[in-house]
């Protein structure tokens, strides 16, 4: 069994999307058996995803509405096998809190061939959101597709 760990800043946005995306995805891949779950660089424990974040993923018959945030920490990051970041920030908080990890950290947009971060929209309104949705759907439905091959994986032996 693989476990998928999405990051971002607070886990009440974007990774918690990319999480709900990705749980809607793997079910309908009977093949991978495959765990998903995101964390917060910088996040506060047990706060629920944001009001627009529930609303768009609700749009799209994705429940966050039992979504509680958790920090990012060496524990998590080591019980993963593949890490996918929202921002480069995120992937370099990873990388300070476990090097090793950073072999199998990949930004979320590489998958879809994007550049750069996925905007946060945190504070922004129902527009910001529904965009970052349509980004990260894209970049998670990219990656649930290049799973068989993908060989960025944390390799046995190297927590």
């Amino acid at each position: 069994m693989k476990k998928i760990l999405f990051v971002c800043s607070g886990n009440t946005c974007r990774s918690p999307l990319a999480e709900g995306i990705a749980r809607k995805i793997f079910p309908d891949r009977s093949a991978t058996s495959v765990v998903v779950s995101s964390a917060g660089s910088s996040a506060l424990e047990g706060v629920p995803a944001s009001a627009h974040a529930v609303a768009v993923a609700a749009r799209q018959d994705i429940d966050l509405t039992t979504h509680q945030s958790r920090l990012l920490s060496r524990t998590v990051i080591k019980s993963a096998d593949l890490i996918v970041t929202m921002g480069e920030k995120h992937r370099n908080t990873v990388g300070v809190i476990e090097p090793k990890a950073l072999d199998y950290t990949v930004l979320l947009t590489e998958f879809c061939d994007e550049r750069g971060d996925v905007p946060d929209p945190i504070g922004g309104g129902i527009e910001e959101y529904e965009s970052a949705f349509a980004l990260i759907r894209r970049c998670v439905e990219a990656l649930v597709a290049r799973l068989d091959d993908y060989d960025g994986w944390k390799k046995t032996g190297t927590s």
